[in-house]
């Protein structure tokens, strides 16, 4: 297994992008900004996006696994070399939707919950998400800290 940079054309992963971020116009708003990175595993098999926020505090805007591949450490390893990664880094934040399966996820990566932005999924996005049958309304923001 080997995770590496993106220096390249981001865009070459979009479809995997999508798996997290469904809307397009919604990941270039922080794609050109945000280091990226690939798990490789025989293949490309997840990747996420990160954002410096400044004094010592980074934002995960993205991480997906392939749906075949989950549920066997990928996203935990990612976020694991996040950490490596980014030694100045004293908290991270990630937003999602208020959806089970995603926090359960993050709260075993160790983020404990800690503020809402209320109606983003309705007000940012142009058509309904759902994720795991559940309407997407609020973003849920967790963070991990150092």
């Amino acid at each position: 297994m080997e995770i590496t940079k993106v220096v390249g054309d981001k865009k070459a992963y979009i479809d995997l992008l999508l798996l997290a971020d469904e809307q397009e116009d919604m990941v270039d708003k922080y794609l050109d900004n945000g280091d990226m990175f690939v798990l490789d595993d025989t293949g490309v098999k997840a990747e996420c996006v990160i954002t410096n926020e400044g004094y010592g505090v980074y934002e995960l805007k993205n991480i997906a696994v392939l749906p075949e591949h989950q549920r066997k450490g990928y996203g935990k390893n990612l976020i694991e070399f996040l950490f490596s990664q980014y030694p100045d880094c004293n908290v991270l934040f990630v937003g999602t939707g208020d959806c089970p399966s995603a926090l359960s996820f993050y709260k075993s990566c160790g983020f404990t919950e800690s503020h809402r932005v209320k109606n983003f999924f309705v007000d940012h996005y142009d058509h309904l998400i759902f994720e795991d049958g559940i309407q997407l309304v609020d973003m849920v923001y967790l963070k991990r800290e150092r």
